[in-house]
């Protein structure tokens, strides 16, 4: 491996967030220092040398790293809140089934339309990390609060689901109570996939607290 090819596979290994903007970022990268290393290449330097200059010019993977992850954090924040965002219809689905007297269903009642609420917030991130962004800066905090809302979403589900099986097993409406308990469980899994990754984009961006 030349020199250019050792300083992005070292800095892909770094890096965590999304795929796709993770592969578009090391895309650019790699494209800015090999067009860097042509211009020196050009003006009569050894290629290999040129590679060597042109990564020093970029500078080391502990100085890109920072900018770098803190825009994957962002990403990933996004996919996060586009996940929870996602996931309403079936938490409104589960609100709606898991309507009745008994208090595991008031309770998974309560639990589901919390995270419906979560989902709304998530909705207003994805506002504010979009189109707004271009007009006004990104909060900072924004990524750990995503994280958050979607921990407490993600957890809202999971107990739900248990309250929904727990009242299926007493009620005579069973049928209905399973299917809202698999809706909740399936959205707690797809949430909670998300919110893993964006803790831990979380806490390698130097610009975040670690979410918890």
């Amino acid at each position: 491996m030349n020199p250019i090819d050792d300083h992005v596979a070292a800095l892909t290994a770094a890096l965590r967030g999304p795929e796709r903007a993770k592969s578009r970022l090391i895309e650019e990268m790699y494209d800015g220092l090999t067009d860097t290393a042509a211009a020196y290449a050009d003006a009569g330097v050894d290629e290999e040398e040129a590679a060597r200059l042109a990564v020093r010019e970029f500078g080391t993977v502990a100085d890109l790293a920072p900018a770098c992850q803190h825009e994957l954090t962002i990403a990933q924040a996004r996919h996060t809140a586009r996940t929870i965002t996602l996931t309403a219809p079936f938490l409104l689905a589960c609100w709606y089934l898991a309507r009745g007297d008994l208090l595991w269903q008031q309770l998974a009642a309560h639990l589901t339309l919390i995270a419906t609420l979560a989902a709304l917030l998530a909705a207003a991130t994805l506002a504010a990390t979009g189109t707004l962004a271009r007009r006004l800066p990104t909060p900072h905090r924004l990524p750990l609060t995503v994280a958050w809302v979607g921990t407490t979403a993600s957890a809202a589900m999971a107990v739900a689901a248990l309250s929904l099986t727990i009242a299926a097993v007493l009620a005579t409406n069973w049928l209905l109570l399973t299917a809202a308990g698999v809706l909740a469980a399936a959205s707690h899994a797809v949430v909670a996939t998300s919110v893993r990754a964006c803790r831990r984009c979380v806490g390698l961006s130097p610009a975040q607290p670690a979410a918890g």
